[in-house]
């Protein structure tokens, strides 16, 4: 069976089940507006103000990198993240939120210490992970989300 992908629209936000092949060759389109979609790859920037709309109404889980610019282990695991980003393209969002910008959001899930990475699935919290962690223990608690 071929493998299947949740892709956001850009334009429209309407969620398309896409081939991964025609994903991957960028020849997928939307189903409502027609645009051209492609795999993102890259972490999406969330803020207090997109938070709702980009982590607790995302169709697939989410990854969200909480992290300061001062932090010197969140940017150890950055380059960790965007593989990730990478490996679980159309199946997990990966997301980054810098707490100094966004503390409403820190406060609400109560992030103490940095880096906290929280795996949302439906909107709510499926898993943290605190501090520095292997790749491969970041990606198996994914796993475990995605069934």
């Amino acid at each position: 069976m071929a493998e299947t992908l949740l892709i956001l629209c850009p334009e429209c936000g309407a969620t398309n089940r896409v081939l991964a092949e025609k994903a991957r060759q960028g020849e997928a389109m939307c189903g409502r507006c027609k645009t051209r979609l492609s795999l993102s790859v890259a972490p999406v920037t969330v803020t207090d103000a997109n938070f709702a709309a980009a982590v607790e109404r995302s169709p697939l889980p989410v990854l969200l990198d909480l992290w300061a610019a001062w932090c010197g282990p969140c940017r150890m695991i950055a380059p960790m993240i965007e593989q990730l980003a990478q490996e679980f393209a159309g199946r997990v969002r990966v997301a980054k939120l810098n707490i100094d910008e966004n503390p409403m959001t820190a406060s609400r899930y109560s992030v103490q210490s940095i880096p906290t990475l929280l795996i949302f699935q439906n909107g709510e919290v499926k898993d943290r992970v605190v501090g520095v962690s292997p790749k491969a223990e970041i990606a198996r608690r994914l796993q475990a989300v995605l069934g």
